[in-house]
């Protein structure tokens, strides 16, 4: 009589392709959280351009202070708006990457923006404190 089941050599295929396709899998799904991130932070900012020309038209001058008229999604702080000459530019960052988005209206630019009103992103410059 022939024992059914499975072999131990089999069942150490098996788990090593399941390891295998789990270090594939695990970064893809931890780059997607922070790609929608990313995401969230440039409509943010988007909707921060519609409510700062919404400001603009109602009092001839942008603000920094836009009171409860603008809420940015979870997870991400509020921007950091500065006004300039002639426009304004604001830099927003998430609590959950590492990433930075900026976008500026006028001739200043807010880098990483370098076109008037399109948000872009790039890692943020971090401060390393030297060691002793």
């Amino acid at each position: 009589m022939k024992a059914k089941g499975f072999t131990l050599i089999e069942l150490l295929i098996v788990m090593a392709l399941i390891g295998l396709l789990a270090t594939i899998a695990i970064p893809r799904l931890a780059n997607t959280k922070e790609r929608a991130q990313l995401a969230a932070m440039k409509s943010d900012l988007r909707n921060l351009v519609t409510v700062q020309e919404n400001y603009l038209a109602e009092n001839q001058t942008y603000t920094t202070d836009l009171g409860g008229s603008y809420h940015v999604s979870p997870g991400n702080r509020p921007p950091a708006i500065t006004l300039t000459k002639d426009g304004w530019t604001a830099t927003i960052t998430g609590a959950n990457t590492l990433q930075q988005c900026a976008i500026f209206v006028g001739s200043t630019p807010a880098p990483p923006a370098t076109r008037e009103g399109a948000p872009a992103c790039e890692r943020a410059a971090t401060t390393a404190t030297p060691l002793p």
